[in-house]
């Protein structure tokens, strides 16, 4: 496969809002060993695209600038030590940064085949939010059959991801959501009970079925402690952003006298090694699931790459239902 030597990509110009991001000319990145370039031609739109964006998510220093932290394409070129890939193969992967161009480095060990009967624009919706929520719900919350599961923003690519993963594992799954609407999509996906947050009291709701077993919030804010009051004894509350806040007042004697445990993480920052290992873990027990059509990522809506502000506004007003892409080619 021909590689030109220059791509065009989207940059931040300045933190701010999604007017800062301009498309560019940059030189295409020769990957290192161990590494693979991906020829892009669809990149997930998240989160955290647009907290670094405002200048509020800085990447690791060794990652590109560029954001983007998923995409799917062919493999364009492979760097020395790489012999799972081949030039050619179709691709998803989870990147460190750089999404928003023609061309990005992955390590290979962070790629995954794209699921067969699946195209492209939907495998580069599948890295971001199913690491995110394997190594979350999974492994770190311990999730298990017959559990009640709750998840807050239900809509979201990470809701939607959730919900579909902790029903097919058999457990229990509640959410929260903000619209009638989006309380519909998030049962159609799987969801015994969702709670429209702006009529209902998720902590009542909860109560009323014995507690939570295991709550994944990325709301943060006022809802940690409704989170404690919602969980049931020796319940789990994992925390993986903060959209309303980190700090607030919490009494810690209900954490000690009903044996709970508090625990969050991030993705970018784990290690290269880390990350190769939730890919495996994917590989083996979720890509049989997509492939045998039970799981498949929730589109919300599809925009050039030339138009990325506006998938940025998208994402931020809340009103998506699903996971939103860049078309790079």
């Amino acid at each position: 496969m021909a590689v030109p030597a220059t791509m065009r990509a989207v940059e931040i110009t300045k933190p701010g809002g999604p007017e800062v991001l301009a498309v560019c000319e940059r030189r295409v990145p020769v990957p290192q060993a161990g590494q693979v370039l991906i020829e892009v031609a669809f990149a997930g739109v998240n989160r955290p695209d647009a907290l670094q964006r405002a200048g509020a998510y800085a990447p690791p220093p060794s990652a590109s600038p560029l954001p983007g932290l998923e995409a799917a394409g062919r493999i364009a070129a492979v760097g020395p030590g790489v012999a799972e890939w081949k030039v050619g193969d179709e691709v998803c992967a989870l990147l460190p940064g750089g999404g928003y161009a023609e061309y990005a480095l992955a390590p290979a060990a962070h790629a995954l085949p794209v699921p067969k009967g699946m195209g492209l624009r939907e495998a580069a919706c599948l890295p971001e939010t199913f690491f995110t929520v394997w190594t979350n719900v999974f492994e770190r919350g311990g999730l298990t059959a017959g559990e009640r599961f709750l998840v807050h923003g239900g809509s979201s690519g990470i809701g939607t991801t959730a919900i579909q993963l902790a029903h097919a594992f058999g457990a229990r799954v509640f959410t929260t959501a903000g619209s009638a609407e989006k309380c519909t999509a998030c049962l159609t996906l799987g969801a015994e009970r969702a709670v429209n947050y702006r009529e209902e009291d998720f902590v009542a709701v909860l109560k009323a079925e014995g507690g939570a077993n295991l709550i994944l919030d990325m709301v943060g804010g006022d809802y940690l402690p409704r989170n404690v009051q919602a969980l049931a004894d020796d319940g789990r509350l994992v925390q993986i952003a903060f959209l309303s806040g980190p700090k607030v007042e919490l009494n810690f004697a209900q954490v000690m006298a009903r044996r709970l445990t508090i625990t969050g993480s991030t993705l970018r920052p784990q290690s290269d090694l880390a990350k190769a290992r939730i890919a495996r873990a994917l590989r083996e027990t979720v890509w049989p699931l997509i492939e045998a059509g039970r799981i498949a990522p929730v589109m919300d809506s599809e925009f050039p790459l030339a138009e990325a502000a506006a998938a940025h506004a998208r994402i931020e007003s809340s009103g998506h239902v699903g996971k939103i892409v860049l078309k790079v080619r």
